[in-house]
């Protein structure tokens, strides 16, 4: 009885929440110049702010005329003066917590600052607007009557001089969470911050199996190896037989197409929900706010004001932004933020491609670096998984993972793509799954059509079948588990691919 009032009371706070959603869903454009104001006047007694005037900035072209995109490189010194206790550099209030990302298994990692207006505004907002649309889409939700089961980072947080501490973001927010939510997740924050990965999924199991599992959050293709091992530990055929009344998984980090069937087969329950967010360690900046469409509302009143560069434009740096107002739908653009964490005017990295302009919600296209143009063929991740989904439905494969780079041209031999694949399940037949994969891909990306026709340019792809766990061990030998830790899909160069293809045959 109590946790049916517990449940009730919750569901009633959450719902809440979603009339000012509805708000920056209808004044989106005054809701985000509001915030270009309110950051620009928050800041303008630091470093920056005196810098480049921004007492004097009123509008929005003077806004990117005088303050130049940038890249971590670019603010990196900086930011090693905040770590080093220097304070009102970029932001106005002292920052101690350096969200530590890579965001792929490059060795050198990215210290993201992080506010206490970004965790308060951005991080901890998100999370609950996740559950208040949730909740204002299934009313009749009984989530709050037990645990939800969240799946963090690799990192637990590590003091750099005493004052200032930087690990995974997931670290940060649990290290900040407030006791209530606390005691509405499992495991314990002292389980969720075990630095030793293996050894951590290993606890997470034990300790959750008794649980009332009502909800799951991480990585999917972390979460997965988790949920395996949760099977394994108790001999059970499916997750229902374990957590009765598991309705939400909230997921993130990585496309959930290769993933989806697999989650179903875990999880065999006709109203069982899945929600996508999109989030970062720069901030947290879409939700999956639609039932039966599985593109993300951009949250507007985060305390981030979006720019966008079409990346038919794209020059890095010296590229021309636009506004979110001035955005197409289905055009494929880089994402520029300026946060109430100090970042101004940053290039992340990820493209995005707007689904609708009213409200304004928005796909992951890929990265600004992660595609493969050697030959002018400008495939990017999007593509490719669009075209792995058409191969894997004609052969009834599952993929578990993948990469892919070029096979440069040697004397007369022409170029090619070379892909490596981990199969779930293998398809019935190899030659019709390359064939079916290389013609979709055609028929979504005209470059890679015309390089491809009559193989004029670009020979047929060439494709490897990895070993079981290839990717997996490959990053445990970096120290990469768990966490914001992702297998480059696509690279330019040969970098991943050689050391995956050395290790797959060794």
């Amino acid at each position: 009885m109590k946790l049916s009032i517990v449940n009730s009371v919750m569901t009633w706070v959450m719902r809440k929440r979603f009339s000012q959603i509805e708000y920056f869903m209808s004044h989106s454009q005054e809701v985000q110049h509001q915030w270009l104001e309110r950051l620009l006047y928050m800041a303008r007694d630091t470093e920056w702010g005196k810098k480049y005037d921004f007492a004097s900035i009123k509008n929005y072209e003077t806004f990117k005329e005088r303050i130049p995109l940038s890249k971590y490189e670019n603010i990196e010194a900086d930011i090693n003066r905040i770590k080093a206790g220097e304070q009102n550099i970029l932001w106005p209030s002292e920052i101690k917590w350096f969200a530590k990302s890579s965001g792929t298994t490059s060795s050198k990692s990215k210290f993201i600052p992080v506010s206490f207006e970004s965790l308060e505004e951005c991080h901890f907002k998100g999370g609950k607007d996740l559950l208040s649309i949730y909740c204002n889409n299934y009313p009749e939700t009984n989530i709050f009557s037990g645990k939800s089961l969240r799946l963090g980072g690799s990192h637990s947080l590590n003091s750099i001089d005493g004052e200032t501490y930087s690990g995974d973001l997931s670290a940060i927010i649990i290290e900040n969470l407030p006791i209530w939510a606390e005691f509405k997740s499992t495991p314990s924050n002292k389980i969720s911050l075990m630095n030793e990965w293996e050894k951590k999924m290993t606890k997470i199991a034990k300790t959750t199996i008794d649980e009332d599992v009502t909800s799951l959050a991480g990585v999917p293709s972390w979460m997965m190896v988790l949920l395996n091992h949760v099977l394994d530990i108790t001999g059970k055929d499916n997750l229902l037989e374990i957590w009765p009344n598991l309705e939400l998984y909230m997921h993130g980090g990585v496309d959930f197409t290769p993933y989806r069937e697999q989650y179903k087969r875990l999880i065999p329950k006709e109203d069982m929900h899945y929600a996508e967010i999109y989030n970062a360690s720069e901030g947290f900046f879409g939700i999956q706010d639609l039932t039966d469409r599985n593109e993300m509302l951009l949250m507007l009143d985060y305390g981030i004001f979006y720019e966008f560069i079409p990346m038919d434009e794209y020059k890095g740096l010296d590229s021309n932004t636009i506004p979110l107002e001035q955005v197409e739908l289905d055009k494929n653009y880089a994402m520029v933020i300026t946060t109430n964490a100090g970042l101004w005017r940053y290039l992340i990295g990820d493209t995005v491609k707007f689904t609708s302009v009213n409200p304004y919600r928005v796909k992951v296209s890929g990265r600004t670096k992660h595609y493969i143009n050697a030959f002018g063929e400008e495939v990017i991740i999007e593509n490719a998984e669009e075209a792995l989904l058409k191969a894997c439905k004609a052969t009834g494969a599952e993929v578990k993972d993948f990469t892919a780079a070029p096979l440069f041209m040697q004397g007369k031999e022409k170029g090619a793509h070379e892909w490596l694949f981990e199969f779930n399940k293998q398809p019935n037949s190899l030659s019709n799954f390359i064939e079916t994969f290389d013609k979709s891909l055609q028929e979504i990306n005209s470059d890679y059509e015309a390089k491809r026709y009559n193989n004029m340019t670009l020979n047929p792809p060439k494709v490897h079948v990895a070993k079981d766990g290839l990717f997996y061990n490959w990053l445990k030998q970096k120290g990469k588990l768990g966490g914001q830790n992702k297998v480059p899909r696509l690279s330019n160069t040969r970098e991943y691919i050689d050391e995956l293809l050395e290790l797959n045959n060794a």
